[in-house]
């Protein structure tokens, strides 16, 4: 009781505590821009020049898009984000502009001659690369009859709509400010020089090995002038962060490799005794292949081996390439040098085609093998390729010439004079063999194989991943873990590049949802901590995983240059061979090409026809500081060291003819007004997003 009277006594008290704890609330959803007390949404996931992009509906496009897709969940996110961001761009200053697409330039682009590129990529056939305007048509047909009736299909169509109008006000935003640009006379003349004075010249390249690194001193000064000269390079307007790791390789044990050994040696009795080898191999997950194939294409482990083996026997287990494997002679002959052979093609590209195919093939062999028609009528009336008019005649082809199904028939399967039928992507093929060669005479064996990949057992799995657990609940700073790594056999350590918030690769790691739960925690996490998860990086052909990975934050770099520290090691390389290059020029000052070449022991080299407008030099790789140099040289005058690309250079130019002034400019104008045209479209958007005030909230949902 007496406790509650002195609460009455200092009520004040209480309700200012509830006051503050209510402001701090509000402060806190105020802060989270995901989630705001004051109109905000808690699926807010960015804002292009104050348009909302709602996370909500992002993923029902990227589900209406990209369902069935095998892309990288990653890469399409970015892509889609891309596009929100480009569309609420360019519908802004289309609107500012006046600029729309109406009704009928919609249908237009949609179904008329000549339809958005957008419709020509998703609408191509992957065979011809050309539009499919049947399966084109039928989209038009349900939507015009009221019989687009799959929600799925019309929120794809929906939205592929939003795309088309977008790229076209894209291209009409485009086409303004490409006729905007224009070549005056003083660029022209200097471009026509640039493009029409040639010269030839003599080089020596001493490239930067000349030098072992420990030839050199580089300090923080070497490095600091670096970044500032290539300050362009490396200046973030956007905070990133740079992680090291701990990777513990998961390796088969020796026991694990017993194991897969002991499967496939079980199976070889049975393998030998088959009288079935393809369903006693397909039973066990082998493999057999039609082709017979020579020794110099087989592996090293069996070339000998198979030659030497009766037919009907197995050889086996051996490793190979990661595998134990069992291998079974199925047959041994003679492979003909080439085969020449004549066919009716019936194409088709779907089952139903590919049936009604087979069908009339069938019937066209039945008139052959019946003395009712010959090949060659046949041919011409109803083959479906540029071979009709020769009676279907397909000529000599050598091995591997010809499609697989097509090439193993008559090389290893068909008789001459016979008739067969072969199914490939094209459709359905009538063959004929009308002559083989025979000159080199040299075996092939058809192999049968059964095959287990040795990888690590889930046991082994467990106890590396106990290892690195153990390491990390022992070790939560990033000093200490790296300390205990060193002592550790069997780890690498690594650092990445300074990262962005959405990024989802690293390198020597690749992408995935692990990298991105790197990046995410690393993004919530003070400088030296040690991420409290271990994460699996899975081997995406063997399913099992192949590292675990332990992370600690080294860096946090806000927006601009990187600080030193942040970024050495990344152009550590670069300033090294800066500093090579001055070493290098300046013991090369003086000495004239012949000289240089026997002290370096390199070659003269001779360019010729090379002009200004040259970035890359035949033989001698990108080098436009060398070209702009080399273009300015008075003839036969040599050039002082030139710090390049791939070492030092110097120079002399040994002829360079004059360039008359052109009597016409505007050829040129007009090339230079193109040339700057075609960069619009990769330009322009840039130029808008970089104007543009754009928070992306994307790290936060994924």
């Amino acid at each position: 009781m007496a406790l509650i009277g002195q609460i009455r006594k200092n009520s004040w008290i209480l309700i200012v505590m509830m006051a503050l704890a209510s402001l701090g609330v509000i402060i806190m959803y105020m802060s989270d821009d995901r989630t705001s007390l004051f109109g905000g949404s808690q699926f807010l996931m960015g804002k292009v020049n104050g348009k909302k992009i709602d996370w909500q509906e992002f993923n029902r496009i990227e589900d209406v898009m990209y369902r069935n897709s095998g892309a990288d969940p990653y890469e399409r996110r970015a892509y889609l984000w891309d596009w929100f961001t480009e569309n609420i761009l360019i519908n802004q200053e289309a609107e500012k502009l006046g600029l729309g697409v109406s009704i009928a330039e919609l249908k237009d682009l949609e179904f008329g001659i000549n339809p958005s590129p957008v419709i020509v990529q998703r609408f191509s056939d992957p065979a011809t690369r050309q539009l499919d305007r049947e399966q084109l048509n039928q989209f038009k047909a349900a939507i015009e009859s009221g019989n687009l009736t799959d929600p799925m299909a019309r929120a794809f169509w929906a939205h592929q709509e939003k795309e088309i109008i977008k790229d076209r006000l894209q291209a009409k935003l485009g086409g303004m400010v490409a006729k905007a640009l224009y070549a005056p006379k003083w660029m022209a003349e200097m471009g026509y020089m640039d493009q029409n004075q040639r010269f030839d010249a003599l080089a020596v390249l001493v490239p930067f090995d000349e030098l072992d690194n420990s030839d050199v001193t580089v300090d923080d000064k070497d490095y600091l002038a670096y970044l500032k000269e290539n300050k362009a390079l490396y200046e973030k307007d956007k905070e990133t962060r740079s992680l090291q790791y701990v990777a513990f390789s998961v390796t088969p044990t020796a026991a694990d490799s017993a194991k897969y050994r002991k499967t496939i040696a079980d199976l070889i009795t049975g393998f030998a005794n088959a009288e079935n080898d393809s369903a006693y191999v397909e039973r066990y997950y082998g493999s057999i292949d039609a082709a017979y194939v020579k020794k110099s294409e087989l592996s090293d482990a069996i070339a000998d081996t198979v030659f030497r083996m009766p037919v009907g026997s197995v050889y086996g287990p051996y490793l190979d390439q990661g595998a134990y494997n069992a291998v079974k002679v199925l047959d041994r002959k003679v492979i003909p040098d080439s085969v020449r052979s004549r066919h009716i093609l019936i194409q088709a590209k779907d089952p139903g085609e590919l049936a009604q195919a087979q069908m009339r093939i069938d019937s066209l062999k039945g008139l052959i093998e019946a003395g009712t028609n010959t090949f060659d009528e046949l041919a011409r009336a109803f083959g479906s390729d540029a071979t009709r008019d020769k009676g279907g005649d397909l000529d000599f082809a050598a091995p591997g010439m010809m499609v697989k199904p097509f090439n193993d028939l008559i090389f290893f399967e068909a008789e001459p004079g016979k008739l067969y039928t072969v199914t490939t992507q094209f459709g359905v093929h009538l063959v004929e063999v009308t002559a083989r060669k025979y000159i080199n005479n040299e075996s092939g064996v058809k192999l049968a194989y059964l095959s287990e990949r040795v990888v690590p057992s889930e046991d082994t799995q467990n106890a590396i991943k106990d290892k690195a657990i153990a390491m990390m609940g022992a070790n939560r700073k990033l000093d200490k873990l790296l300390e205990a790594a060193k002592k550790t056999p069997g780890v690498e350590t690594a650092t990445t590049p300074l990262l962005e918030a959405n990024d989802y690769r690293i390198p020597e790691l690749g992408s995935g949802q692990a990298v991105r739960d790197m990046v995410q925690w690393a993004f919530r996490a003070k400088k030296g901590e040690v991420s409290p998860e271990v994460y699996a990086f899975q081997n995406p052909e063997l399913l099992t995983v192949d590292k675990f990975v332990l992370a600690g934050l080294k860096a946090i770099q806000a927006p601009g240059l990187p600080a030193l520290e942040n970024i050495r090691e990344e152009i550590k390389a670069q300033v090294i061979n800066k500093k090579k290059g001055e070493v290098l020029a300046e013991r090369m000052k003086g000495m004239d090409l012949s000289a240089l070449a026997e002290k370096y022991k390199t070659e003269i080299d001779t360019l010729t026809n090379i002009s200004f407008s040259f970035s890359y030099l035949p033989d001698l790789g990108a080098e436009p500081k060398v070209v702009a140099i080399a273009s300015a040289l008075p003839l036969n005058k040599l050039s002082d060291p030139i710090i390049g690309n791939a070492g030092v250079f110097v120079v002399k130019v040994i002829n360079k003819p004059e360039v008359a002034p052109p009597s016409d400019l505007a050829p040129t104008q007009r090339s230079l007004a193109l040339a700057s045209r075609s960069q619009v479209p990769a330009l322009l958007m840039d130029a808008l997003i970089k104007r543009s005030k754009i928070k992306d909230y994307r790290s936060k949902f994924f």
